[in-house]
């Protein structure tokens, strides 16, 4: 019988300490290893690499949310810096603001190399308020790469991405109007004309909702809105439900602009609706 050095246990044989596992031991703390131990030992000197490992991860994971959540609130200097910018006329100054503030959004929602940030990113109601900030930064980024002709394919970039953003915004006709008094002077108006027609495109009517509100704008209106993009596209029944909608509602939208005393309690449904799946 021998008597092991770790634990003091007598055994038959030890087993030498392989290299990895004094290696990954030293690692975390562990030091004075004898170079042979009981079966035993080594199953525990095991264990503990393995649950230790876990720590690290979390660590790991922790300290990565933590850069997450300080990204996220440098976030509003680098819009203020830009905006600042703009009034300034530094257009450069700005593009490299609002462009940080987009990369810090990639990090923050983890866009791999090569996506897109989407609107969806930010179901969250507590970040839905940022989809205007996005909306008003891809604007300006549309308007700073018109200034020469080596940027007209980051400025196309920005277009596709602010006809996607600003359907989910308040801002929607603001910047419509913008962007026809701007085709008439931009140096890429071609651009300017494609982002007219996707930001049309990329707008599908929330026709009852919009005659009983009498505003495409209205918060209820965005919030069904809201609703229809980032929860029932994403399944099968949603989008037949979406389909069955866009057939029969522009019907119903019509009878209530022909029968305006029921508006009333149309939005009152479509209060109660809201609520219920907010």
């Amino acid at each position: 019988m021998i008597q092991c050095p770790r634990c003091g246990i007598q055994v038959t044989e030890l087993h030498p300490v392989d290299a990895d596992l004094i290696t990954k031991l030293q690692s975390i703390g562990e030091s004075n290893l004898p170079p042979q131990v009981c079966a035993g030992c080594i199953s525990d000197l095991r264990r503990t690499v393995a649950s230790s490992s876990g720590g690290v991860l979390m660590a790991q994971e922790r300290a990565k949310e933590q850069h997450r959540l300080q990204l996220w609130k440098s976030r509003v200097m680098l819009i203020k810096k830009a905006r600042l910018c703009m009034t300034q006329k530094l257009y450069s100054e700005a593009a490299m603001s609002y462009e940080k503030y987009l990369k810090i959004l990639d990090i923050v929602f983890d866009i791999k190399k090569g996506e897109r940030l989407k609107p969806e990113a930010f179901k969250d109601s507590a970040r839905t308020t940022e989809l205007t900030v996005v909306a008003s930064v891809y604007w300006d980024l549309m308007r700073i790469y018109d200034t020469h002709e080596k940027y007209a394919d980051r400025m196309m970039n920005a277009a596709k991405q602010l006809a996607m953003f600003i359907q989910f915004t308040p801002i929607y006709p603001d910047i419509i109007r913008k962007a026809e008094s701007f085709q008439k002077t931009a140096r890429n108006p071609h651009i300017v004309k494609q982002f007219l027609k996707m930001s049309d495109k990329e707008r599908p009517r929330c026709f009852i909702a919009t005659a009983a509100f009498e505003n495409p704008q209205a918060p209820e209106v965005m919030s069904l809105r809201a609703f229809r993009d980032f929860t029932l596209r994403r399944s099968a029944w949603g989008r037949k439900f979406i389909a069955i909608y866009y057939k029969f509602s522009p019907h119903i939208a019509c009878l209530l602009d022909k029968q305006p005393r029921m508006k009333p309690a149309v939005r009152a449904l479509l209060r109660l609706l809201i609520k219920c799946v907010s």
